[in-house]
């Protein structure tokens, strides 16, 4: 088994064309189940270096009718991976474990993990400072944890969560 390796890339904007295709392929099996499809992460800010991996996300309504569609995702190449920290969401990844190209996210629609992962994407989006700032934190810790992924994304909470902080303050 290959060990994963954390390798930021400069921004691609075929990245936005690729979560189109896949916006497409997920919409077609969820039909109005799916009351809107995001899409987030680094990937989705302009000019954001990023791991190449298209983060998803869906709104649904009941959140545990997702798993009814985990045969049908499936044969789109998602697999479901239930990770106990994600207690509002459920997780599917297109591609092998620790090597996948897209990671699908299922949220209550509006709920909190909803708002937040919108709230970071739209900051970012509009605070070209805080994204370079991302940017060379994900650089340096990348270079600091090439083979260690999950202590990758957990050094990145602190800046993530201070960066909802400020999203909940201007919004407020």
């Amino acid at each position: 088994m290959t060990k994963p390796i954390v390798e930021i890339h400069d921004y691609d904007p075929g990245w936005a064309n690729e979560f189109e295709r896949e916006k497409q392929k997920i919409g077609a099996i969820l039909g109005n189940h799916a009351l809107a499809i995001e899409h987030i992460g680094s990937t989705s800010v302009k000019g954001l270096a990023s791991k190449p991996i298209i983060d998803i996300m869906v709104g649904m309504a009941n959140l545990e009718s997702a798993l009814s569609f985990a045969k049908s995702f499936r044969k789109i190449g998602y697999e479901y991976v239930p990770i106990e920290k994600f207690k509002d969401r459920l997780f599917f990844r297109k591609g092998l474990w620790r090597q996948g190209t897209c990671h699908l996210h299922i949220c209550e629609f509006n709920g909190s993990e909803w708002k937040d992962m919108l709230l970071f994407r739209d900051y970012l989006r509009a605070h070209p400072e805080a994204a370079a700032e991302y940017a060379s934190l994900k650089q340096l810790l990348a270079a600091k944890h090439t083979y260690e992924r999950s202590t990758y994304t957990k050094e990145k909470e602190p800046f993530i969560k201070k960066i909802l902080m400020k999203g909940h303050v201007e919004s407020e």
